[in-house]
Parts: structure tokens; sequence; C-alpha cells
């Protein structure tokens, strides 16, 4: 064994600078896919981040109507982000009325804390807040006192 270059059994996670803690994408019970501790998240520490296409709310608005599946920020009255095409493990970030964490808008980011600590293989949600569908969409967190829909 060369002394420079020691075996490793852990392997090299190479995640962008704005995903701080590692996370797995997978099958949620919640929604389609959904992002998963893949290691502990202290209480109020960044978790990461979503990149993605800035466009106007009109524009979002539109788009939102011609998609199922919406993954669209409001920034502003005027901004919002579309992560649609994002490859950021974030962007996958299921509802939850009990969450774990919370959506912060900072610079123009769309940033996710923890609001506690977040254990390994505990699938990370957050409040989505108002939605674009005002209450029609069946919510199926399973968190006590689940408000029902979004």
């Amino acid at each position: 064994m060369n002394p420079e270059h020691p075996a490793s059994s852990a392997p090299v996670v190479v995640r962008p600078p704005w995903q701080k803690y590692a996370v797995d994408v997978r099958p949620s019970r919640i929604d389609g896919h959904g992002v998963f501790a893949a290691e502990p998240v202290p209480n109020r520490r960044k978790i990461g981040e979503i990149r993605g296409e800035s466009i106007s709310v009109a524009e979002a608005r539109i788009r939102a109507t011609r998609s199922e599946r919406v993954m669209i920020v409001e920034l502003s009255a005027r901004k919002a982000i579309d992560f649609g095409l994002s490859t950021d493990p974030m962007r996958f970030t299921n509802h939850g009325c009990a969450p774990n964490a919370r959506l912060c808008i900072r610079q123009g980011r769309v940033e996710f804390y923890a609001l506690r600590d977040i254990t390994t293989g505990e699938e990370i949600t957050v409040d989505y807040g108002e939605t674009h569908h005002e209450g029609r969409l069946p919510c199926r967190c399973g968190a006590p006192g689940c408000r029902g829909a979004l």
C-alpha cells in the first residue's frame, strides 16, 4: 500500500459547493421522488440550494398550467425560478405539514435550512405554503395534524 494514497472503503462524494450536506433522491411515500438525508444534518444548518431558470411570474403562472409537476418558486412579485430542468437534488423536496426544513429565499437563491436535527435516511420536507393547487391537491405527508390538501 502506498502511504501517500491510503486505501479507503469510503466512497468519494462530489457535490456542488451550494449543496452543504449529502442527500439521496429516491422514491417517496409522500409523492413521486423525495430527497433524503444521506448524513445527519444539524438543526438550523443550511442543507443546500436549487438553481434554475429565471423567469417572470407571468411566465411561471403560464407554465404552471401546462404541467402536472410544477417546480417553480416565486421570488418576488415579478421574478420566479423554474427548476424543471435543474439537476440539483433539492428540487425533489416534498411538502410536509410538519416539516423538518424550511425554504428560504436569500439574494435571489432558493435555500433549504434544517428546522431540527435531521437523521440519516429521513426524508427532507418543507411546508410549501401557498401553491397554485389552491387546496385541490390532497396532501399525503401523513403528519399528525396534516391539513389534508395543498
